[in-house]
Order: structure tokens, then sequence, then C-alpha cells
């Protein structure tokens, strides 16, 4: 999450979360907070509709907790509603991990199925082979059999000879 979305669910400002945040360093490595890149952060902008630099708009690169430094700053933020807030977020964090984990299965069967399309597929090729390959010796017979010559019928009167 990002440090201006937890600080909306702290309710106190972004930089103050930061500041309490710069003053507990040791109690952030870099599995439970990191700062994000410029572009990552030139993608935000467009997205969630912050001003750009210069017109009052974000002049620090955004900090982007993970679910072990969201716990860690009810800690830092001393205040009921932080703790509140942490719980809610921690269970957030438990709810998203079983839903995943419920995708994981689906990811498994869909691969299974997958494979199971992929021998189909294969099996299917060689047997569309196999017709193609008998239809063209079929056409070759069928072309090398010569049509039954038929007599002619002889124009004209037949005169007996004696």
């Amino acid at each position: 999450m990002l440090d201006s979305d937890l600080a909306v669910l702290y309710r106190v400002p972004t930089f103050r979360l930061n500041e309490a945040v710069k003053r507990n360093l040791t109690r952030f490595p870099e599995d439970f907070m990191f700062r994000l890149v410029k572009e990552e952060a030139d993608c935000l902008t467009s997205q969630i509709a912050m001003s750009k630099a210069g017109r009052g708009g974000r002049r620090t690169l955004p900090y982007a907790f993970t679910e072990h430094g969201v716990a860690m700053l009810s800690s830092v933020l001393n205040s009921e509603r932080a703790v509140q807030m942490n719980i809610l977020i921690i269970r957030t964090f438990v709810k998203l991990r079983k839903l995943l984990a419920g995708h994981t299965e689906l990811a498994r069967k869909m691969e299974r199925l997958e494979n199971t399309q992929k021998d189909h597929s294969a099996i299917l090729t060689i047997v569309v082979e196999d017709i193609q390959h008998l239809e063209k010796k079929v056409m070759k017979k069928i072309k090398s059999l010569s049509a039954p010559r038929r007599r002619k019928s002889s124009i004209g009167f037949i005169a007996e000879q004696r």
C-alpha cells in the first residue's frame, strides 16, 4: 500500500506518516517498505490524478508498504485509530492471501485442462494427417483406374453380307 493511502486510513497527513517512518527506519527493512522509482511514480500520477510536480503536487517519491510494513506502522503510529486500522488492514491481507490461494488451485486446474487440450490437439493433428494421407492414396488409385471401354455403336445401316 502507498504511504498516501495509509495516511488517509490512519487520518494523518502523508508527511507526518513519512516523518514517523524516517525516525524509525530500522523497523522498516526492504521487505517491509521501499520507495517507488520515478517511472512507477509517473505511472501513478496519471492513474490517481495527482497534480504535476511544481503545481502543488507531491515532490518526493512515495513509499510502498508490504503487509509486514503495514503491521509495523501500528507500532510507529501510536494512536487508537492506528491500532484499529492496522487490525482491519491485516485482516484484509489475510483474506487476500486466501483469495490468491484459491486462484492458485484454479490456475492448476486450468494448466491441467490446457495440457489435456494439448494432448487432444496432438492426437487430432495425427488423425487429420492420416486422413489426408489416405485421401491422397485413394485419389491416386482412382486416377490410375481407367474408365471401362465402351463399345462404340456404328453409325448407319448395317447391311448383311452374302
